[in-house]
């Protein structure tokens, strides 16, 4: 028989957080959190989430022994303002035990009834700038700290139990070497004189800084438009910035301005701490911090994490401009191979953006929806 425990004490959520480990410690594919950064993540006095969305966390239990978990998230602005009746639900992990995964789901979908929404749609995190989607193809690719790894078997689960594909996402990739100037230097050039736009490089990473609210406005602004976006919030960009930008290389990250020095595009790329968060196997410390400075200095894979573009320059060729400026960068560095992070595979656009690199599509993944 299963039984569901919720985690609310410090010590149980670590039990939370911990549980992955004992599924995929021996997996060469799995990346392990930092285990107290993803404590952290779900501290209501320390992520801003909180502030816009409600969540509970609960582990399943067999012969009392953990065998499960789920978060079950509730975002207010998407509930209230968006008027998107969604219960979401994330970080569902379990052994392959059909009475498991249906114990945990069953309790998402009961929290759902209560806050009389619509439809219950996960794997997702708190927003989009969380991990998202559970894996269906490249069971055998090594992961990143940005995405979530799952045994073949967890598509199965959902499916038996009437859930249905929401989303479709793809991961791509592709050495450095396709990466030739001729693509993109020829309307790079063409689209700064055409519109008189330029690009800014940083070295330090107070000037990024100086930018990132800018940034994250405009990280609004480019996927307003997308299926299930949710706003970051004033709160939410000043977390971001220090979790995020603080530790990301400056010279990794990119900016397109206009004739009148405002801010129309922005790239964000890091390192590959995959290898090195292996070697940490969850804690920073004592070692595991020089594994990923290692890796945030010497990496020869980077993945592509973010890009954004003012809708009104989207079409225009403006990422021509920030790909001359990530060429000089990456070349500096003999990066071997860009990697992208999940993409809506019904995203034309981000297609356009990428089809003269001759990406191969290496994972797929997908949310999956329950009408409640």
């Amino acid at each position: 028989m299963v039984t569901l425990k919720e985690a609310t004490t410090k010590a149980e959520l670590k039990k939370f957080v911990k549980f992955p480990f004992s599924i995929y410690g021996d997996s060469p594919y799995w990346i392990p959190p930092i285990i107290n950064d993803e404590l952290a993540s779900f501290d209501k006095t320390k992520n801003p989430a909180f502030k816009n969305a409600d969540a509970r966390f609960f582990l399943a239990l067999k012969n009392d022994k953990i065998v499960g978990r789920i978060a079950a998230i509730v975002n207010w602005i998407e509930i209230n303002e968006q008027k998107v009746k969604k219960m979401r639900f994330g970080w569902f992990d379990f052994i392959d035990d059909p009475e498991v995964s249906e114990t945990l789901l069953k309790k998402v979908e009961e929290i759902g009834k209560e806050h009389q929404l619509d439809y219950m749609e996960g794997p997702v995190g708190f927003s989009n700038l969380d991990k998202v989607g559970v894996l269906v193809e490249g069971f055998d690719e090594i992961g990143s700290m940005v995405t979530w790894y799952n045994h073949p078997y967890y598509p199965g689960h959902y499916e038996r139990l009437g859930f249905v594909t929401e989303k479709e996402y793809v991961e791509n990739r592709f050495p450095f070497s396709n990466a030739h100037p001729k693509f993109y230097d020829k309307v790079g050039d063409l689209v700064k004189r055409r519109y008189g736009v330029k690009a800014l490089s940083y070295t330090k990473t107070k000037d990024v800084m100086a930018m990132a609210d800018t940034m994250f406005d405009l990280f609004n602004e480019t996927y307003a438009s997308l299926s299930s976006f949710v706003p970051i919030t004033d709160v939410q960009k000043a977390y971001f910035k220090k979790k995020y930008i603080s530790f990301i290389n400056p010279e990794y990250i990119k900016f397109v301005l206009d004739k009148d020095d405002k801010l129309i595009a922005f790239g964000i790329v890091m390192p590959s701490f995959s290898k090195a968060l292996q070697k940490a196997n969850g804690k920073l410390f004592p070692f595991g911090i020089f594994h990923m400075l290692r890796a945030k200095k010497y990496s020869k894979d980077v993945l592509f994490y973010l890009i954004g573009v003012h809708p009104e320059y989207q079409n225009k060729g403006v990422t021509a401009v920030m790909f001359q400026e990530y060429y000089k960068t990456m070349s500096s560095k003999n990066i071997e191979n860009c990697i992208r992070t999940p993409e809506l595979a019904d995203n034309i656009a981000i297609k356009q953006i990428w089809k003269h690199f001759n990406p191969e599509i290496y994972k797929r993944r997908r949310t999956y929806r329950k009408d409640l």
